[in-house]
């Protein structure tokens, strides 16, 4: 066996913190990397020595192999992780460790080489006799030879980046017409998010269901399935929900489907800890790919089979031999797992970035959150959005959806947009709730899981909630003087007031401070009696007029104040009582909706443009998103050239109609 004294985590945030744990826990040390935008993270001061890697974008740290190399020599590190993302299915890094004497903690650079390249993988597998989906992996990459495969196949088909998955380059096409765009953006996408712009095709089943099998095997020819993974929540063709065991297996085909993932693991003599994904379609399921690799969603196999897949990984990259056989895995009960992103779901999910002003999760004795940020952090552009994964174990599914939604509800996230919400209503969805799902099931779902009910108690509430907090805040300052605090009236026995933007929407506060934290205050003609019972930081108590005690949490920032209630959060922006003249928001479709690189500008000044055409396309978070005319008009002038960085909100076309 080899000994492993100290591991170095090739990988940032929740990831590299969720293995550090564990590597603690093992009586092992372990060293961190950093970029210069994560100096200050929770990952960096947990672990017992960490060193810069580089600029903030991952080629400048995350992706240099000899910085990392360079790393490990520094601090006397035997061993590294390679975590999920960046470098974990590089077979070459993998190389590189080894042959500079170190321990690569995952499977041989053989077996990750040859599940790497999708077109490969599936002609090996399916040597076997594992099923595949109808599709094209031959190496012609021509635009034309691609469009012929793709008719021949069948309409709709699916592009893929044959190096790589987690949803990158994936391009639906259902028409004739939409082909070429669609082999252009995949090889746009798969050249930046994996160096490889080959594209594979596949028939596009239009709700099939997304199953995986997690695999771990030794050194010693043992490889033991984990049962399976249901993934079929997805949006981007990225997972938001995973939970096991999956609601559409019968014990028959569970066991077809795992003997599967089997015969594909078995194919390259896998060792370490892997995932096969399936998706299946009326009973019938298809290989998709093998990442080798540790997956985000481990966490759910871990809670129903008691095992920590990382202490596995290690225990194997030492040379040991699994402790227990296939038939000493037995599941127990059942976990969800809810990727709690910073995105804008009424935005067709755009990464979000910003200050997280306050992260707050609920102490539920069921709940374990992996989180890579904290209050005073920031989501930055330049890498996954993904400020926390929350899962739930359970008896029962019905227990642990419902707990997870409650443990959504009772979280606070302030200061940035994000799905939080969103994930609470899926999660209580009737078709969810029964396990009808498919990966189409959040696109179909959008117009109502989007739509958050009206709740005006709740947002009076925040209102208030927002008035007094500030009201204390200001009051509590060395430089208070009445005359700073906004609405501020001469005469002591008028109201004073603050007015708050909602959306469309404009609440005014009346309020009167009574002292010794009492106010009479409400939104517009209501008034009663309110009690600031305790404030500590962002956590405020607030007694209302009903005698009931509210918990909420409260966090400024010099554009909006955040208010977490248990009935859902608000964002209210406070207007000032003389606005300047000719302030108005450029509005539109030709507007960046989120920081990121011109990859394509797509018109001319002077061209005339149709409703929907695409007018340029953005690269942020290694996704392309293109901006489409929000009306028929004439392209007035062109703002931004290809390879401009652009922020959210900048014009990008000026548009007549």
């Amino acid at each position: 066996m080899r000994p492993i004294e100290r591991v170095l985590i090739a990988n940032r945030g929740e990831v590299a913190l969720r293995i550090m744990r564990t590597v603690r826990r093992m009586g092992l040390s372990s060293v961190a990397v950093f970029s210069d935008a994560d100096e200050s993270t929770p990952a960096v001061r947990f672990a017992d020595v960490a060193v810069r890697l580089g600029g903030a974008a991952a080629k400048e740290s995350y992706l240099r192999i000899d910085a990392l190399l360079d790393a490990a020599k520094k601090t006397g590190a035997d061993a590294v992780h390679p975590g999920f993302g960046f470098l974990s299915e590089n077979p070459d890094f993998a190389q590189a460790v080894i042959d500079a004497g170190l321990v690569f903690v995952g499977p041989t650079p053989a077996a990750i080489r040859a599940m790497g390249l999708k077109r490969e993988a599936k002609a090996l597998v399916g040597r076997r006799g594992v099923p595949l989906v109808p599709g094209f992996d031959g190496g012609d990459q021509s635009t034309a030879e691609l469009e012929a495969k793709a008719l021949e196949v069948g309409l709709p088909v699916i592009f893929k980046p044959s190096a790589g998955g987690g949803g990158k380059g994936m391009k639906i096409a259902r028409t004739p017409a939409e082909l070429r765009a669609c082999i252009e953006s995949g090889r746009r996408e798969a050249e930046r998010a994996f160096g490889d712009p080959t594209l594979i095709i596949e028939k596009f089943l239009e709700r099939p269901r997304h199953v995986e099998v997690q695999l771990l095997g030794d050194q010693h020819g043992t490889l033991l399935h984990l049962y399976e993974r249901e993934c079929s929540l997805q949006r981007r063709h990225q997972k938001v929900v995973e939970e096991t065991p999956s609601p559409a297996l019968t014990p028959a085909l569970r066991e077809r489907v795992c003997l599967a993932a089997l015969e594909v693991g078995h194919a390259v003599s896998y060792t370490s800890a892997g995932t096969v994904e399936f998706i299946m379609e009326d009973g019938r399921f298809y290989f998709s790919e093998m990442n080798t690799r540790l997956q985000v969603e481990h966490r759910v196999t871990e809670q129903v089979t008691g095992l920590d897949l990382v202490e596995q990984q290690l225990r194997v990259a030492r040379g040991e031999r699994l402790a227990f056989g296939q038939d000493d895995v037995r599941p127990r009960g059942h976990a969800v797992q809810v990727r709690l992103y910073a995105e804008d779901p009424a935005n067709q999910f755009l990464p979000c970035t910003g200050p997280v002003l306050d992260f707050w999760t609920p102490p539920l004795g069921a709940l374990l959150v992996d989180a890579g940020i904290e209050a005073g952090g920031e989501v930055t552009p330049h890498y996954d959005p993904m400020v926390a994964k929350l899962v739930v174990h359970a008896e029962t599914r019905d227990e642990a959806l419902r707990q997870l939604a409650r443990a959504l509800d009772e979280t606070s996230v302030l200061g940035l947009t994000t799905n939080k919400a969103f994930l609470s209503r899926l999660l209580r969805d009737p078709d969810v709730v029964q396990g009808e799902l498919s990966t189409q099931t959040i696109a179909e779902k959008l117009s109502t899981t989007l739509a958050e009910p009206k709740a005006p108690a709740r947002d009076a509430l925040a209102a208030v909630a927002a008035t007094l907090f500030c009201f204390e805040q200001r009051r509590e300052r060395d430089d208070f003087l009445p005359g700073l605090i906004t609405g501020f009236r001469n005469n002591r026995f008028r109201d004073q007031r603050d007015a708050w933007r909602l959306s469309d929407e404009v609440l005014t506060v009346h309020y009167r401070d009574l002292g010794g934290g009492r106010f009479l205050a409400g939104v517009g003609d209501a008034r009663g009696p309110y009690r600031v019972v305790s404030r500590h930081g962002p956590a405020l108590s607030l007694e209302g007029p009903e005698g009931v005690v509210h918990r909420l949490r409260v966090a400024c920032s010099a554009e909006a104040v955040f208010v977490h209630t248990a009935f859902g959060d608000v964002t209210l922006r406070e207007l000032p009582r003389f606005p300047p003249p000719g302030d108005e928001a450029v509005r539109g479709g030709f507007i960046a909706p989120m920081p990121g690189k011109v990859v394509k500008v797509l018109v001319r000044d002077g061209e005339r443009v149709t409703r929907g055409q695409a007018l340029i396309v953005l690269e942020a978070m290694k996704m392309e998103q293109t901006t489409s005319a929000p009306a028929d008009g004439v392209v007035k002038a062109v703002q931004v050239r290809e390879g401009d960085q652009v922020t959210a909100g900048q014009v990008l076309v000026v548009m007549e109609d």
